[in-house]
């Protein structure tokens, strides 16, 4: 028997996920519908909400992520309706969400915004934490509490975070690249920034603005609902902050780092014992060469590395980048899937079938981009897409046609590591500029690290690290792509105003 859809103008607009694409989206939404109850489905009882926002210049914005329960948003927005329950199935022909709590949702326009989940290096194994959500952080620091060293597997922004707050632990830190930060930084960027971490932190933080719920705090029934294999939503840009993230030792700083490494396998403390295998000591310096020692001391669980090096420690941190949360969605469900294993979205945000949307870490930008702007699943592209998805969704229903939104032109991203303010701007990795370009440099040791990717004299991407004041300038050449052969090196001279050139 054929399936009856229902008619186009039945259903809701319904948005899945209570991530910053997620609740963005529906936001915008209710502005757009004042009349319609927008649904919004999260499988967690916190959602994540911006405050705080700047727009910096042209395509920068700042905001801070906070987390709060589903009513706070509930009573910003009255027409957003938030259906705290797990997504069971889609049935995309009958246009129609089944949710674990055994309701039933027909929409007319979807979007779904349901994230990733961490990458675990192995799962099941008790002793191997993936630190995706804030769930994930308090069992992270109930764990570190007790810790003499641990290891830390990946080079994204959340091992770059950890490895500088983390003290009073050794701390091992094992990443495939030649240079840490890699999808962040080149070896430049890296050496600049690893000075930081061999010195003292200074002692007092400066308060952070954002505050936050955790699922802790909140009654204990209200986290049953959720079921414990339900994934929250990613932490913020600060998540570190307010977290005592302190081991039993009393230094502050000892990180060792091996590069150009993977695991290869891990030992529990039995196994290891059996197969009379040797570990390593913490590596220490003499005449600033490393020292290897066999470890006297017995761990819970052992890594060996692809190097053949074996480390003994406490435990495990598996921050090895996500793979977008697409299984609750695939079944009967026929969707193109982007090599990454997202969603692949058009420029309209919608993906390969009728009136369904994608946006944040899920999807997979499948549009011919801008030759300045990469995907990267960040926090400000979640934003930046859960409010352009919004606005497709607004103007397919209403018979309108959109343009492309701004943010698009051009990849810009401002974050802080290392307590350095860092912005990152279009290919500032030379990313698929092939050996065609050349790099200019300015660096003032402790304070500023300043990089530009330039290709036929026109700018294509820039880091700038520490507080340069430049970003709104380079902002704006990279996108007029205006040709700068003529300045040569005097476009990063220090004692030239650069922004009294192109006002």
């Amino acid at each position: 028997m054929a399936v009856s859809r229902p008619p186009p103008t039945a259903g809701k607009f319904v948005v899945v996920g209570g991530g910053i694409a997620g609740v963005t989206c529906a936001e915008q939404l209710a502005i757009q519908f004042p009349s319609e109850d927008i649904l919004l489905i999260t499988a967690s009882p916190i959602i994540k909400a911006i405050t705080n926002f700047k727009q910096v210049s042209k395509i920068l914005e700042e905001f801070d992520v906070e987390e709060q329960t589903s009513t706070v948003l509930e009573n910003r927005f009255p027409n957003i309706k938030v259906i705290e329950s797990g997504v069971k199935q889609l049935k995309s022909e009958e246009h129609c969400i089944l949710t674990d709590d055994g309701d039933q949702h027909v929409y007319k326009k979807l979007c779904l915004c349901a994230g990733a989940k961490p990458k675990l290096i192995c799962e099941g194994n008790p002793y191997v934490l993936g630190i995706r959500d804030t769930d994930s952080t308090q069992e992270f620091q109930k764990q570190l509490t007790n810790a003499k060293r641990i290891m830390i597997i990946g080079n994204g922004g959340i091992a770059l975070e950890l490895v500088y707050e983390i003290e009073g632990c050794e701390v091992i830190w094992a990443i495939k690249d030649k240079a840490i930060g890699n999808t962040f930084f080149d070896a430049g960027a890296a050496e600049f920034l690893i000075s930081k971490l061999i010195a003292e932190k200074p002692g007092s933080k400066v308060a952070q603005r954002r505050t936050r719920y955790t699922t802790e705090g909140r009654k204990k029934e209200e986290r049953t609902k959720a079921k414990p294999g339900n994934v929250g939503s990613a932490l913020g840009p600060d998540w570190h902050e307010g977290l005592n993230l302190k081991g039993t030792k009393e230094f502050s700083h000892e990180v060792h780092i091996e590069t150009m490494c993977e695991v290869k396998k891990i030992y529990l403390q039995e196994e290891f014992r059996i197969l009379k295998k040797r570990s390593l000591a913490f590596p220490k310096e003499y005449h600033n060469k490393s020292v290897k020692t066999t470890d006297k001391e017995m761990w819970p669980v052992y890594v060996e590395l692809t190097n053949e090096k074996i480390y003994g420690c406490d435990f495990i941190v598996s921050a090895t980048g996500v793979t977008p949360n697409i299984e609750p969605f695939l079944f009967g469900n026929k969707f193109d899937l982007g090599q990454d294993g997202g969603l692949k979205v058009d420029d309209h945000m919608q993906t390969s079938l009728p009136d369904i949307y994608a946006a944040g870490d899920i999807c997979t930008a499948s549009w011919q981009p801008s030759p300045v702007w990469q995907q990267m699943r960040l926090w400000t592209q979640a934003r930046q897409m859960g409010w352009y998805a919004a606005k497709c969704m607004a103007a397919a229903h209403l018979g309108d046609t959109i343009d492309m939104d701004f943010s698009f032109e051009l990849f810009a991203h401002v974050t802080k590591f290392f307590n350095y303010k860092v912005v990152l701007l279009g290919k500032y990795n030379a990313q698929g500029l092939g050996s065609n370009h050349e790099l200019m440099l300015r660096c003032t040791k402790g304070q500023e690290y300043v990089k530009v990717v330039m290709q036929d004299g026109r700018m294509m991407g820039a880091v700038l690290i520490g507080e340069t004041d430049l970003e709104e300038t380079f902002e704006n050449l990279i996108l007029n792509q205006m040709n700068l052969s003529s300045y040569g090196e005097d476009l990063l001279d220090p004692n030239i105003d650069i922004e009294d050139y192109f006002d």
